[in-house]
């Protein structure tokens, strides 16, 4: 839903063509700013998450599949329409537009993925592209590749951008995202004409090494905790000397230890009868008169107890304690008994893993290396578009088009569209085979040079549809940028980021 108010606002501020800056008061139409790393040394730990143990979270992301197909039924004429004058703005210069007739498109170097934790907490991934801004370290991509809309928290964890992204190579490093910036009507209420976000990211890092240190008396050693909030202590300790842990803390049963059930930090366990302390004769009597006299049962202490079961004859054999003093076996009323027990232990806590320590180094921002797009708003219905993006997953009919693995194009003119199933009345959308998952995200670019590999940020793919009803996905939709995408970006301009090492 559009917000009429604020909208009305900013309208006459808006008419700059050349995208001076916006007034003020434009800045009601942005959402409090969220943080997604707000320290140098959270941003060093989630760039350590995507290149540890070989990069096996960044190979074995999939794509994102949240919010991304919408039926046939749900695509009708919209009624997109411009708040204001047309204009541009960003530092790449007016280009000719590209027509569909170009047999040979040069990919720009800007588009990448966005990496994070999904509400599954599994990695995904979708579709994104570097802008430009005065700090050149901003990247713009669908809202709900940033914005949790699954489980309802801020944001998506461990979010990074990575231009040019191909099966685990990072040719200009990874750029862990600092503050993520959306529309006010995106963040309340989930509007899906609103659906896109600017994300400010640090400078680049790549890794120079890797070392994996097993710490003795830490680690792998003998060093136990009485508590797990010990164990944790311990853990932010390691994790504050080193880039990370790979590992976890498991619980250990200290059999030297019994305690009353229901004890802090403790747990019922199978016992033999040494555990118990029958290598005393005198104790060893007390576990089989225990079980013979009371069945199964718990002693008064509540330290431990008996689980007895009636056998045959043959099992029972010659009766007694068997070799391993797991089980006491005896004779009663005519029946063969097995007694098995257990007992309530203390429970310490260990450290079962290894230090990572990944070397990284500072490349420079995001636009020293690859460059920024424009941003383009207000354009006339029927503008011609190159969409660039990931498409992967199956067409409805099972068709697998794409892979996800390498960057594709289409070309299209847009033409208005709505999703009443996803809260928007004022779309673009464009002819486009590209299949729903890992294309989320992708970058529509207004008036692109296939030499410069620049043009201007027009829209981002929210969603595909099969509109004939033939099984096969045909369109990709976007917000229509306007006056207020044009606010959001501008505020998101403002900020820098800097270093993380």
């Amino acid at each position: 839903m559009k917000r009429t108010l604020a909208l009305g606002g900013i309208a006459a501020g808006l008419l700059a063509a050349a995208a001076v800056a916006a007034p003020a008061h434009a800045d009601t139409d942005v959402a409090p700013p969220v943080n997604l790393a707000n320290t140098n040394y959270a941003a060093k730990q989630v760039a350590a998450f995507w290149y540890g143990q070989n990069k096996a979270n960044l190979i074995n992301a999939t794509p994102y599949n949240v919010e991304t197909t919408i039926p046939t039924r749900h695509v009708s004429t919209g009624g997109a329409s411009a708040d204001s004058k047309a204009g541009v703005v960003g530092s790449s210069g007016d280009q000719k537009a590209s027509t569909a007739t170009l047999k040979n498109v040069n990919l720009p170097k800007t588009t990448g993925k966005v990496f994070f934790i999904g509400g599954d907490n599994k990695p995904h991934w979708c579709s994104a592209t570097a802008v430009q801004s005065q700090w050149k370290n901003l990247v713009a991509t669908a809202g709900h590749c940033v914005y949790d809309t699954v489980s309802n928290k801020d944001t998506l964890g461990n979010w990074v951008f990575i231009p040019g992204y191909y099966q685990g190579k990072t040719p200009w490093g990874i750029y862990v995202g600092k503050t993520a910036y959306t529309h006010y009507d995106y963040d309340v209420y989930e509007d899906g004409d609103r659906d896109y976000a600017f994300v400010t990211v640090y400078n680049g890092v790549q890794v120079t090494d890797v070392a994996v240190d097993k710490v003795k008396n830490w680690v792998s050693g003998d060093r136990t905790y009485e508590t797990l909030a010990d164990a944790e202590k311990a853990q932010k300790e390691l994790e504050l000397k080193s880039t990370g842990f790979s590992g976890k803390i498991v619980p250990v049963v200290d059999y030297t230890k019994r305690v009353r059930l229901h004890t802090p930090d403790s747990a019922k366990a199978p016992a033999t009868r040494d555990q118990l302390g029958g290598a005393v004769p005198a104790n060893r009597t007390t576990l089989e008169n225990q079980a013979k006299d009371h069945g199964t049962s718990t002693y008064d202490d509540r330290t431990w107890g008996t689980e007895v079961t009636r056998v045959s004859q043959q099992e029972f054999g010659n009766g007694g304690w068997t070799p391993d003093g797991k089980a006491f076996y005896f004779a009663k009323d005519n029946g063969w008994y097995k007694a098995t027990y257990w007992g309530n232990f203390d429970v310490d806590y260990k450290l079962k893993g290894h230090l990572v320590d990944i070397a990284l180094k500072d490349v420079g921002t995001l636009g020293a290396n690859v460059g920024g797009q424009g941003l383009a708003y207000n354009q006339k219905i029927g503008t011609g578009i190159f969409v660039f993006g990931y498409p992967s997953g199956s067409h409805p009919d099972g068709n697998y088009a794409f892979t996800g693995k390498t960057l594709k194009w289409a070309y299209g003119k847009t033409f208005k569209a709505a999703a009443p199933a996803m809260k928007a009345e004022e779309l673009v959308g464009i002819k486009s085979s590209f299949t729903g998952e890992g294309s989320i995200g992708s970058s529509w670019l207004y008036r692109y040079s296939s030499t410069k590999r620049l043009g201007y940020l027009n829209g981002v793919t929210i969603a595909v549809s099969d509109t004939d009803g033939n099984k096969r996905i045909d369109t990709s939709v976007s917000p229509y940028f306007d006056g207020e995408t044009l606010a959001v970006y501008q505020y998101a301009a403002k900020f820098a980021s800097g270093k993380i090492v």
